[in-house]
């Protein structure tokens, strides 16, 4: 794994095993996951590829702890996950930012919950100024462009300090020129805060540029069909012969090679 900035790693220790989980519709199981087993390190990144509808967003869910799997385990730190948690932090695809709310108040928003507001107030500062926002403190989220708001959302996961960052395509609506500045920004977050990263993406160069390793699923029910490390440094350059090979291995595995 890439040695990250900070000395210290702050992430958190993921382990799956033999998970399965099926969503039941008119009392019919619909299988989701099959016998999924995956250790991710401390501070490691890791992407999850693999067919829409396949099964990677309910494995986030189950990470999160937003719902109980219906076999396996869960670890966070040796811990059995069995419900959300402050540690555990998810950026979905849509903001959801409430738009009677300013910035500010929508990145304050963990800390609220947690009743921690009144005493930690300069970490809602201090989010907003690691995605570089701190000048739309005041502004109404429909002032914003979407990769603003985006950064906003990200802002309000940091704030609280997550060991656990799961991203479920968080730049999937953006358009070409911002996700590649949202990119390079995430990438640069990760590195100096130096959380453990779990990302969902149909995208396989997003991948390759932001991932230490890459899991690629089966179709649903998804399995995990192949793990593949990233042996890169950072910052990776989109055209490096190394990562359009690995592109192509992934695309075959996909199915979707020439």
């Amino acid at each position: 794994m890439v040695a990250l900035k900070k000395t210290e790693l702050a992430g958190l220790a993921l382990s799956i095993e033999g998970l399965s989980h099926a969503f039941h519709l008119d009392d019919t199981p619909l299988p989701v996951l099959d016998n999924v087993s995956l250790d991710v390190a401390p501070g490691e990144f890791v992407a999850l590829l693999g067919p829409s509808g396949c099964g990677k967003s309910t494995l986030l869910r189950l990470v999160a702890g937003l719902e109980p799997a219906d076999h396996g385990a869960l670890h966070g730190d040796g811990a059995p996950i069995t419900g959300p948690d402050p540690s555990r932090v998810v950026v979905f695809q849509d903001p959801t930012l409430y738009p009677w709310r300013r910035v500010w108040d929508n990145v304050a928003l963990g800390l609220q919950a947690q009743g921690l507001l009144k005493t930690q107030r300069p970490k809602v500062d201090a989010a907003l100024a690691k995605v570089h926002l701190s000048e739309f403190a005041r502004a109404w989220p429909r002032q914003l462009s979407g990769g603003m708001a985006q950064r906003v959302a990200l802002a309000r996961a940091l704030v609280n300090e997550p060991r656990l960052l799961i991203l479920d395509e968080p730049l999937g609506k953006l358009d070409s020129l911002t996700r590649i500045a949202m990119q390079k920004e995430l990438t640069e977050l990760w590195q100096r805060q130096g959380y453990t990263a779990l990302l969902v993406t149909h995208d396989v160069e997003e991948a390759l540029l932001l991932a230490n390793r890459i899991i690629v699923f089966s179709e649903r029910p998804a399995r995990i069909k192949a793990q593949i490390v990233v042996e890169r440094g950072y910052p990776r350059r989109r055209d490096d012969p190394y990562l359009v090979g690995l592109r192509g291995e992934i695309l075959g595995l996909l199915g979707l090679g020439d």
